[in-house]
């Protein structure tokens, strides 16, 4: 885990809402309430709302308390989730990943316990957690855990306690790991209280007494620091580059950048050498400067840049522990971090590992060895629900995410121009009446999709109200996507690079033979093997008929890829046939299909999905919402823009 601040604040406000509060509802009557109780007529007052919730009485008294000599510090993270109404899935999916494979001390998947017993079943928690508005998610993370032999002493200690603070009983659950340097543990309660009403917990609680009480209960188990035990740590703070606690201490003295050491007086020696010592470290940095003997300049943006180099660090180690573990070894010069808004828009390469960025958001990273002959660190955001997990050894793409409205954007914003800022499926017929029900489609999911940011509103006859200055709406849309993913992933191979040289179907290296896929190839790493992989591929080619050798150049088949692609779907419809009993039937445009989905179909071609009839099945694209439909009966519509879905009677799941 990277180290973050020992302070943060809840911001009031809607669950998830990252745009700027307004007093309105709920708040603006208590602000209104406690103005006339004269709350605002003291000087220097204001209302924040900070102890609104359970806990506010012990948030106050721990957050004014501060540190006490010897104890031991714990950092921890909080999140509240909002849970939209009777949908666990993004519970189910977090308690998913705490439980994930590897990390235990013995590499194992990660185990839920809760009060009582050291095996709690997470069906059974997001079940009851259906029709709850929020939950609480916290990362508890003690300096010292690695000292503790087990942490779930310690964590049911902390929860009950945190029961004691807030009044009433908690409904939750836990999970350690020690797949990190410092082990730590993820715990999720639920948002309900004892009674089943919704848990509302103060801010200075979330932000300082489960803290502070985490403290306690770490320093009573493992006894107060000892000297020794201070002066080592901040002997590993001295040359740290990253943000340290000396670092805020020579910030909080230093108003304006200037630091004068003598005019500092009750400091301990311990830190008024470790002090000194930062300073020096600092100034090799290019951080800080000496003026004259005691007095200091600092760097004004010294806290960012330590923040910048601390992220670094931890991105190279991540590297670093990646690689090795595939076997690729690389010089420190060929590692690159990928910037989306860099120079550099695209990279192609075999992924050698992904993970966390960050596991209380579950921003997710991936490790690429790129055709570049670089190795590449890039965080690509949070997964939606129907994205997948980047998974070793396949071959993808990454393109940075423009934030600009798109095409599909303009046509709406013509339309509603046209009838008040309204915008409806009649009206999009009306303006193009060529245009497929798919391609209509298409607009309305993007409309849905912002509606759930509420940047639009569909009315009660169907259509949606999207405002005369939609652009507006749709380029904030798109800076919101970009933040949360900065990059737009494409899987190009499913296969490793090692298997498609001789593989039957459409694979990668045909695209980029026939000039799909033009990329500059390095004659080391990855770069190199996949140029290896290109001239056997060739050379398969020839073998089979489908390419010749002419005036020194190769020559392919005309609709190379499309033949490819009819070779491996034959062979593997033939294999299906012959298991099942039942005949192929082939759909093209302007055809209906009616059958169950089966299952997904991984393919050197790309991905199918397996519709089965009572005679006959068919392999259609498959598309990643069909997931929601499997072992049900499902229809599509054919057009020239892919396959338009529906469940059931007309109960659309999209594209």
């Amino acid at each position: 885990m990277r180290e973050i601040d020992d302070e943060f604040d809840v911001k009031l406000g809607r669950i998830g809402n990252r745009r700027p509060a307004r007093a309105t509802g709920y708040l603006r009557r208590v602000r209104q309430e406690a103005a006339k109780a004269g709350a605002s007529a003291r000087a220097g007052s204001s209302f924040t709302g900070g102890r609104i919730g359970r806990g506010r009485a012990q948030g106050a008294v721990l957050a004014g308390r501060g540190r006490s000599q010897g104890q031991r510090r714990v950092v921890i993270k909080a999140r509240i989730v909002r849970i939209k109404s009777g949908d666990t899935g993004a519970v189910r999916a977090h308690l998913r990943y705490v439980q994930r494979d590897g990390v235990t001390r013995e590499g194992e998947p990660g185990e839920l316990y809760d009060a009582s017993n050291d095996r709690a079943d997470g069906r059974t928690f997001a079940e009851r957690s259906t029709g709850d508005r929020h939950q609480f998610r916290f990362i508890v993370a003690p300096e010292d855990s690695a000292e503790l032999a087990d942490l779930k002493p310690f964590v049911r200690d902390l929860m009950r306690q945190m029961e004691q603070d807030l009044g009433t009983r908690l409904d939750w659950v836990a999970a350690d790991h020690f797949n990190t340097g410092h082990p730590h543990t993820h715990i999720v309660v639920r948002g309900k209280d004892g009674d089943g009403n919704d848990l509302v917990i103060a801010r200075d609680y979330i932000a300082h007494g489960f803290r502070s009480r985490a403290a306690e209960l770490i320093t009573r188990e493992l006894g107060p620091e000892t000297e020794i035990e201070v002066a080592r740590k901040l002997q590993q703070e001295i040359t740290a580059e990253r943000l340290t606690r000396l670092d805020r201490s020579i910030l909080r003295d230093a108003p304006g950048g200037a630091l004068e050491l003598g005019a500092l007086s009750g400091r301990e020696p311990v830190w008024q050498t470790a002090r000194i010592g930062r300073l020096r470290s600092l100034e090799r940095m290019g951080f800080a400067e000496e003026t004259e003997p005691g007095r200091w300049r600092i760097d004004a943006e010294l806290e960012p840049k330590l923040r910048r180099m601390g992220e670094r660090g931890d991105i190279i180690k991540t590297m670093h522990r990646e690689t090795a573990a595939v076997g690729v070894t690389r010089a420190p010069s060929d590692y690159a971090i990928f910037d989306p808004q860099g120079s550099a828009h695209r990279l192609v390469g075999r992924v050698v590992g992904e993970g966390f960025a960050d596991e209380l958001t579950e921003r997710r990273y991936v490790v690429i060895d790129g055709v570049d002959g670089r190795t590449h660190y890039a965080e690509i955001g949070a997964l939606g629900a129907n994205e997948e997990t980047p998974v070793r050894n396949t071959i993808l793409e990454l393109r940075s995410r423009v934030a600009e409205p798109r095409a599909i954007d303009r046509t709406i914003a013509e339309i509603a121009g046209r009838h008040g800022g309204i915008y409806s499926d009649r009206a999009h017929l009306e303006f193009d009446p060529q245009v497929s029900g798919e391609f209509v489609g298409s607009h309305v999911r993007r409309l849905e999709a912002m509606r759930r940011e509420g940047m639009v509103s569909r009315l009660a006859d169907g259509t949606w109200d999207v405002g005369k200055d939609y652009l507006d709406r749709a380029l904030r849309y798109e800076k919101l996507q970009q933040r949360r993913n900065p990059v737009r992933t494409e899987v190009l191979s499913w296969q490793r690079l090692e298997d498609l040289p001789q593989a039957l179907g459409a694979t990668w290296l045909d695209r980029k033979l026939v000039g799909k896929e033009p990329d500059e190839l390095a004659s080391a790493g990855f770069g190199a093997e996949v140029e290896t992989a290109l001239r056997t591929r060739r050379q398969w080619l020839i073998e089979q008929g489908l390419a010749r050798e002419q005036d020194g150049q190769v020559r392919y088949a005309r609709d190379l890829l499309r033949t490819l692609e009819g070779r491996e779907l034959s062979q593997t419809a033939a294999e299906i046939a012959a298991r099942t009993g039942l005949d192929r039937v082939d759909v093209k445009a302007g055809d209906s299909l009616t059958g169950v989905y089966r299952r997904m179909l991984t393919l050197n071609s790309g991905r199918y999905a397996l519709i089965e009839r009572s005679h006959d099945f068919a392999l259609v694209p498959w598309r990643p919402v069909l997931e929601r439909a499997r072992e049900q009966l499902v229809t599509g519509s054919v057009g020239s823009e892919g396959i338009s879905w529906s469940i059931g009677i007309k109960r659309g799941i999209g594209r």
